[in-house]
């Protein structure tokens, strides 16, 4: 049974034996552009006032208006899953954030650059991250381990949160979805109206995670400069 339920998140779906599931992840970089050539929308206008909110924010997060280029990159982090996230409620496409493999590979770069930047240009300043001030010198020793190990963590904790939060609501629906043919016409009534209800849910958890993803990478960069 497991087996079966855990079967939606495979990339199984392939044609002349070439597998196009991963092929959704991209779609976003030729979709957005597209809106920049014809005359702006409702929903082009909506974005770029989510944009420019973004970058309002993470100035402020990173703390210095001399960094203001660095914030498209988080911005770009943040339309790229937010895209991939939204896709992935469609019937029929695969969900590629539900997968450690995209996950990882967004959230170990970007930790690995930040560390290798901070540990060659401000060395000493990435060593007084290991001890908050004010911490008694008994407790230092232990306060350099546990800080070491946070840091070294980050990355899974970034893949896995978002991972995780992308399977738990498709296993729901999944669920809920194998239940109907057994029910009765009222009972699948009900379980229509809780279906929309969670994929409402699932809508507003797809850009709340993005959301994180993207504060959090923004805060390890402010940590680093």
């Amino acid at each position: 049974m497991m087996t079966n339920l855990f079967s939606v998140f495979d990339p199984s779906t392939s044609i002349f034996n070439l597998s196009f599931n991963w092929m959704s992840t991209i779609l976003g970089i030729l979709f957005i552009p597209m809106t920049f050539w014809f005359t702006p929308s409702r929903y082009h206008l909506l974005w770029n006032k989510i944009t420019l909110t973004l970058n309002k924010e993470f100035n402020t997060l990173l703390g210095e208006n001399k960094h203001q280029g660095s914030t498209f990159l988080f911005i770009s982090l943040f339309s790229i899953i937010l895209f991939n996230n939204f896709l992935g409620l469609f019937p029929y496409i695969f969900t590629s954030t539900s997968h450690l493999t995209l996950t990882l590979t967004l959230a170990f770069p970007l930790w690995l650059s930040f560390m290798l930047f901070g540990w060659i240009n401000h060395m000493q300043h990435m060593f007084s991250h290991l001890v908050p001030q004010g911490t008694p010198s008994v407790l230092m020793p232990f306060m350099v381990l546990i800080e070491t190990i946070s840091n070294i963590i980050r990355p899974g904790t970034l893949a896995v949160r978002l991972m995780a939060n992308m399977i738990a609501g498709h296993l729901l629906m999944t669920l809920l979805g194998n239940t109907g043919p057994s029910l009765s016409y009222f009972l699948i009534l009900f379980l229509l109206i809780t279906q929309i209800a969670l994929l409402v849910l699932e809508s507003a958890v797809a850009m709340i995670q993005s959301y994180v993803f993207a504060v959090l990478s923004t805060l390890y960069s402010s940590e680093v400069i």
